[in-house]
């Protein structure tokens, strides 16, 4: 952001210091003349060869700042500047000693402290002179690669500050080599010193965002257990949770700042699982029990406490990735409605764990950076304000930094973060070095934003990093802490900016879509991304309207979907793309326990017959909802039902079978392929279906000459024997007319000598009839109680309870 030299308000500052700054200034004219008199190149050679230190290397020794207390000086407070120099170079540097440079006049623009900031070496004139005297730290040698200590203490007074602004500060050693015996610049490291001891007539109002955003740790997996154990990917959360961690710093750091909470209610959700029972997943299937309870409670216990009568702002559930719905994910059909459910969900989540209302308004695309899409989609569920950054949304025309809020069209406000102060926390800052110059240029940065424009009320907002570290955290908190501490500067909450008077000059106009940054571009989730969350929410879909209680699993599979599209997946792509396909897999894993149990070949002997088939319910609730569909291949051959196929309704209680008969007729002999299908009432087909072969084997045309030939034979026989019959009556009449006068023993006699016991009767073809006392022949006793060669067989085997087998038979 480019602001010029639009500095008013100067205060007055005492006449001895005016006459000091003044012979300063008169001093260093001579030579500013001779250098502006020659080309700009020649005027650089000029200082590099007037300045022995700088021809030879002014990074011969590196200076460090560790500290500067206080940072915001006062009139009557000792300035201290403590840290350590470092001999990088090949040669002792002897005589040598710290002194402190005050830059002869304040800083001029924002610019101009960015631009002092990144300079290194020595610069004479524009780094001042040392102030000398007793305010040194001497060395009588300096070793290579040898670092010392040093501490200087001076009375502000004696720094001889004027008017009100940004002073640089320089720390330098100076010192000679065997190669250079002269006292010489060997190494510098610039500050700043914020200067305002009276304090602003017109204060900035400055947000500063404190997010409490964390990766994605929870899986979509639970125990089979009716507690529905959660199941971690690691126990990296309860790291950050336990003291010293970075979420435990945020907490501790926070509570007690005047700032905006910005929070992901994934992360509550998450600490909020592990207060309870919980898992973490190991290598392979392998799984143990958490047991960091305790640490989980106490920081939400703390949260809790820390957030009363806080502004409190939540964030989409898992916070979205904006930028990649936008640009990758907005042809996919559903995906945006992914969005909605996450920030649906988000209020009803703080409410719950942390017991507070939070603003649910505010959408903040990574890094700030908006386009007309990106705005779009993130309005879309409902949020009516964008938090983007300066560098996206520029104000080149401005000479001075604006009210962060700017109404951009349909309703919809951006509020603009600072570029400059929000980025300033985003690097290492574990050196105390780096992290005490980040909160000098803070400090130098926002007082200079107020003395722009002294008399015109401001608003601005910083927006630091998503997650910041924990030495990051202690950089911002002590620079906000300085900050509220100071004289031009008041606390103001998020939605207070966004409702501040805008600038009439400031720009509205969304950048497009060609000016989003390549590098954050290259880092979104890719289109096939979406699709394979599609794929599975479609999957969710199928399998959650046959659950008799289907919370159990939606409410899980939505918040990993949810997580699926999370920006801290940013940078993560292997780890993204494991985490949506052990989703998807868990999920086919939990479809899969409602299943067809396989069936082999059956085979029917008759023209009609009952065939089992068997549903399995492996889940730990009852399914419903379920249709089973039989159909036939061959319905020419094998009808189920009065039809080609027929369906029933399924009912499956937890961890139980059923089994299902279905009709069928026989039309024909042979094999006739056979499917098992289930669907949802919708119609939709649920799992994999089963196949198998009906092998139809009624009564064949053998057979039936086979029995006709035996009903011949029978026919044969009783006319034969009926004919026998008929002979026999008449022989017998007969003898009776021949043997009448002889009486009963002729007839004995005869019977006798034909060689006929008694009993039994000639057939006159060589055999002998056998007779009952009552005069009937064997053929005709109990001819009714024996079973005749025509009576029919049963063509089913007996029923049978266990699995299907090779050749299995089904019932009549």
């Amino acid at each position: 952001m480019a602001e010029a030299a639009d500095f008013q308000g100067m205060s007055p500052s005492p006449a001895r210091r005016w006459l000091r700054r003044t012979g300063a200034l008169l001093a260093g004219a001579p030579l500013l003349t001779g250098l502006l008199q020659l080309p700009a190149g020649q005027a650089a050679q000029a200082a590099e060869k007037g300045s022995p230190a700088q021809a030879s290397g002014s990074h011969t020794v590196s200076v460090s700042v560790d500290s500067l207390t206080p940072s915001t000086p006062t009139d009557h407070d000792t300035l201290t500047v403590s840290g350590t120099v470092t001999n990088n170079g090949k040669q002792p540097v002897t005589d040598a000693h710290v002194g402190l440079r005050v830059g002869p006049t304040p800083l001029y623009s924002r610019a101009a402290i960015a631009d002092a900031a990144e300079r290194t070496g020595y610069r004479p004139g524009t780094d001042g002179s040392e102030l000398g005297g007793k305010y040194v730290t001497e060395f009588d040698k300096l070793a290579p690669g040898v670092s010392q200590p040093f501490s200087i203490s001076v009375p502000v007074e004696d720094l001889d500050l004027g008017s009100d602004g940004v002073y640089p500060l320089g720390v330098s050693l100076s010192g000679e080599t065997a190669s250079q015996p002269y006292e010489q610049v060997l190494g510098i490291q610039r500050t700043f010193l914020p200067w305002q001891p009276d304090g602003a007539s017109t204060k900035t109002r400055t947000t500063f965002l404190w997010p409490l955003i964390s990766g994605v740790h929870m899986t979509a997996e639970t125990l089979p257990n009716q507690q529905q154990t959660p199941v971690f990917q690691n126990d990296d959360l309860a790291r950050e949770l336990a003291p010293g961690g970075r979420l435990s710093q945020l907490l501790s750091l926070g509570k007690d700042l005047d700032v905006t909470w910005v929070i992901d209610p994934d992360l509550l959700a998450s600490v909020d699982a592990m207060t309870g029972s919980y898992s973490i997943k190991g290598e392979g299937d392998k799984v143990t029990t958490g047991k960091n309870q305790t640490i989980a409670k106490q920081w939400l216990s703390e949260l809790e406490k820390a957030v009363q009568d806080k502004e409190v702002v939540a964030l989409p559930f898992a916070d979205p990735d904006l930028a990649s719905l936008a640009h990758n994910g907005r042809n996919v059909t559903g995906s945006l409605s992914h969005l909605k459910d996450a920030t649906d969900v988000a209020s009803s989540t703080v409410e719950t764990v942390l017991h507070v209302k939070p603003d649910t308004d505010f959408a903040w695309p990574v890094n700030g950076a908006i386009d007309p899409s990106i705005v779009k989609v993130a309005t879309s569920a409902g949020a009516d304000k964008v938090i983007a950054r300066s560098d996206s949304l520029q104000d080149d025309r401005l000479s001075y930094t604006p009210t962060a809020a700017r109404p951009i069209g349909g309703g919809t406000t951006a509020v603009v973060a600072d570029a400059g102060l929000s980025t300033l926390f985003g690097g290492d800052m574990t050196p105390a070095a780096d992290s005490t110059l980040a909160v000098q240029e803070f400090l130098a940065q926002s007082l200079m934003i107020n003395l722009q424009k002294p008399d015109r009320a401001r608003s601005i907002v910083i927006a630091p990093q998503r997650m910041p570290s924990a030495d990051q955290a202690q950089s911002m908190a002590q620079a906000v802490r300085t900050l509220q501490g100071g004289g031009w500067s008041l606390p103001a909450g998020l939605s207070d900016a966004a409702k501040a008077k805008p600038d009439p000059g400031a720009t509205t106009k969304v950048p497009s879509m060609s000016r989003y940054p390549s590098s954050l571009r290259k880092a979104e989730l890719p289109q096939s991304a979406f699709q394979q969350i599609e794929e599975t929410q479609d999957k969710l879909d199928s399998f959650k309207v046959i659950l008799s209680d289907p919370s159990r699993v939606v409410t899980p599979f939505g918040r990993a979907i949810d997580r699926s599209v999370s920006t801290s997946w940013r940078g993560h792509v292997t780890g993204a793309s494991t985490f949506r396909q052990g989703v998807e897999s868990y999920l086919e894993q939990l479809t899969s326990q409602v299943r067809l149990i396989q069936k082999s070949e059956t085979k029917l002997s008759g023209r009609s017959a009952t065939i089992p088939v068997t549903v399995q319910n492996n889940l730990m609730q009852g399914v419903d909802h379920l249709v089973l569909r039989l159909t036939s291949q061959q319905p020419t051959r094998l009808k189920i039902g009065n039809g080609p196929y027929y369906e029933q309704p399924i009912t499956v209680s937890g961890g139980h079978s059923q089994s299902v008969k279905f009709t069928t007729t026989a039309n024909a002999n042979g094999r006739a392929s056979v499917v098992a299908q289930l669907f949802t009432e919708d119609g939709r087909a649920y799992g994999s279906a089963v196949t198998f072969d009906v092998n139809v084997t009624e009564i064949t045309p053998t057979v039936m000459l086979v029995i006709a030939g035996g009903v011949l034979l029978l026919v044969l026989a009783g006319f034969r024997m009926y004919t026998q019959r008929k002979r026999l009556a008449a022989r017998r009449a007969e003898e009776e007319q021949n043997d009448g006068p002889e009486g009963p023993d002729s007839a004995s006699e005869e019977g006798g000598l034909n060689g006929a016991a008694d009993g039994a009767v000639d057939t006159g073809d060589g055999e002998t009839s056998a007779r009952t006392p009552g005069g009937e022949s064997d053929a005709e006793t109990g001819a009714d109680d024996r079973k005749q060669p025509s009576d029919p067989t049963p063509d089913t085997a007996t029923e049978s309870a266990d699995p299907s087998g090779a050749g299995e038979r089904v019932d009549r």
